[in-house]
C-alpha cells in the first residue's frame, strides 16, 4: 500500500472510530493506532475491507494482549462482497448461473474470517446492521455437511439466523468479517 493510501486509510479509520464511540467504550485511538503502525499486513487487510465496502471499526480490545478486533460496520452487507455462494464446494456444485465467487474464498483473500452467529449478534448490539441485506456467517460443519449454510439479518427489531443451500446467492446477500490486529 502506498503511503498516501495508508494515510488516507488511517484518517478514515480514525474518523469512524471517533464517530462511533459506543462500539469501543474506554478504548483510546492512540492505542489502536500504535497496534496498526506495527502491523502493515493488518493495514492491508483493513484497506481491502474498506475497498470492498466493509467500513471496518474497532469492536473489541483484549485487555491482556492489547489485540484489537475490527469488524465490518457498514450499515448493509458490504457492496463489494455480495452475490456470492458460501464456499468453493458450493461454487463447484453449481451447474448453471454460477456466481462470481464464494464468500469463504473472498474472505480468505481479504485476510478476514466470516463472523460467527455469536459475533454477528454481538455486532448487532453496537448498532443496527443488515436492515435490507443479509450476511453469510460461519456455518457449523454438521450443517455444511448436509449442503446448507447460515446467514443472518435484522428485521422487525430482531436478529434472525436462517439457512439456505450453500450454493445459493442473492444480490442482497454478502458477508461480514473480522480481523484481529
Amino acid at each position: 500500500m502506498k503511503s498516501t493510501e495508508k494515510g488516507a486509510l488511517l484518517k478514515t479509520l480514525e474518523a469512524r472510530f471517533a464517530a462511533h464511540p459506543t462500539r469501543h467504550k474506554g478504548v483510546a485511538w492512540t492505542a489502536v493506532l500504535a497496534r496498526l503502525e506495527k502491523d502493515p499486513r493488518g493495514l492491508e487487510t483493513l484497506h481491502a475491507m474498506e475497498k470492498s465496502g466493509g467500513e471496518p471499526d474497532v469492536v473489541a480490545v483484549d485487555k491482556k494482549s492489547g489485540r484489537v478486533t475490527f469488524s465490518d460496520c457498514a450499515p448493509e452487507s458490504p457492496t463489494g462482497r455480495r452475490s456470492l455462494c458460501f464456499d468453493r464446494k458450493a461454487l463447484d456444485a453449481r451447474k448453471a448461473n454460477k456466481p462470481k465467487g464464494s464468500a469463504m474464498e473472498l474472505a480468505a483473500k481479504i485476510g478476514i474470517e466470516l463472523l460467527t452467529e455469536e459475533q454477528y449478534r454481538q455486532l448487532q448490539t453496537l448498532g443496527e446492521f443488515d436492515l435490507k441485506t443479509s450476511s453469510w456467517v460461519r456455518t457449523p460443519p454438521e450443517v455444511r455437511a448436509l449442503g446448507g449454510a447460515l446467514f443472518c439479518d435484522r428485521r422487525f427489531g430482531k436478529v434472525f439466523v436462517y439457512h439456505n443451500g450453500a450454493e445459493s446467492y442473492y444480490a442482497a446477500r454478502g458477508f461480514r468479517g473480522s480481523v484481529v490486529i
